[in-house]
């Protein structure tokens, strides 16, 4: 029994140690922590880009070779790094150099493609995980609901709201359930590009599936409503959120606030305020601003300075 213990644990620690080996410096690569070095999953540290590089040419023409799992955290490091185009080299060069990562008992999952979509996604170069995402549904991977969202938010960051749903229908198609998440960038884009309707068919769609809408689905459907004078269509879909106990915070409030100023309707604008602070959300320096603003508009400076001076003494 001892002797199992003893071979598991040298095992283990060879397992750990291969890349400080392979790697040949160690000082450049922090590798594990001594005193937890078998409760944590390791994680790769490097100075420079060239240190991760070597490290993977090392590791790649192995000898037995290393697991995924080693695999995914040195390309999830220079995903961390910023290294977006590198690590999605690097992917290739895997695909290359197995013939697919399906082969040589080298199984590829999703969590190295999330990892490189959502990477350059976070940094503005949507292009590149929609390309890579494109070559992981021909290889014939599953794509995972992160990964979906994740190039749903990218589609609708580059102003391609339009593509986004397409991707949806895709989704549905194959058999991957929209979530709130899905919905709401969706909606919030189409918000954004004034297509109020198409908005809102989607909102009648997610809600007619059971899916609960959120303060977050609210906010850009009352914003743009706001913005395009649809005071009563506001209302109705304000008071369809109070209904559904959606609890509208400080954003919405001061939505609707704004909205109300803009209308001309400061006595209406100023109850708005009564209800939030009754409701225990307080009004922040937007709010504030769009108060005064609105008595302003209408000359009466006097309620203007009372709504700077409350403000000043919160």
């Amino acid at each position: 029994m001892m002797m199992k213990m003893m071979t598991g644990f040298i095992k283990k620690t060879e397992s750990y140690a291969f890349c400080l080996l392979q790697l040949g410096n160690p000082e450049s690569l922090t590798y594990f922590n001594s005193t937890s070095s078998f409760k944590k999953k390791p994680r790769y540290v490097f100075d420079k880009i060239d240190d991760a590089l070597a490290l993977f040419n090392r590791m790649i023409h192995s000898h037995p070779r290393p697991s995924l799992v080693q695999f995914t955290q040195l390309l999830g490091t220079i995903v961390r790094m910023k290294h977006y185009e590198t690590a999605i080299s690097l992917l290739r060069q895997m695909e290359l150099f197995w013939g697919g990562c399906l082969s040589f008992g080298l199984q590829c999952n999703t969590v190295i493609f999330n990892s490189l979509i959502h990477g350059p996604s976070i940094g503005g170069k949507v292009a590149q995980p929609v390309r890579l995402f494109d070559d992981m549904v021909r290889e014939g991977y599953e794509p995972s609901l992160i990964t979906y969202n994740t190039i749903v938010d990218g589609l609708c960051k580059i102003g391609d709201p339009t593509r986004a749903i397409r991707l949806m229908r895709t989704m549905e198609e194959r058999g991957c359930a929209l979530d709130i998440v899905t919905y709401n960038t969706v909606i919030d884009s189409l918000c954004k590009d004034k297509l109020v309707t198409e908005a809102l068919n989607l909102f009648s769609e997610m809600t007619g599936k059971g899916i609960q809408p959120d303060v977050f689905t609210y906010s850009p459907l009352l914003h743009a409503m706001c913005n395009i004078g649809q005071w009563k269509e506001v209302i109705t879909l304000w008071n369809e959120m109070l209904a559904k106990n959606c609890k509208p915070n400080v954003v919405l409030y001061t939505i609707l606030i704004d909205a109300a100023c803009k209308e001309g309707k400061i006595s209406e604008a100023h109850d708005i305020v009564e209800r939030m602070i009754q409701d225990s959300v307080q009004p922040n320096i937007v709010t504030y601003n769009v108060l005064m603003d609105g008595y302003c508009l209408q000359g009466k400076m006097d309620e203007a300075r009372k709504v700077f001076n409350s403000m000043i003494d919160y």
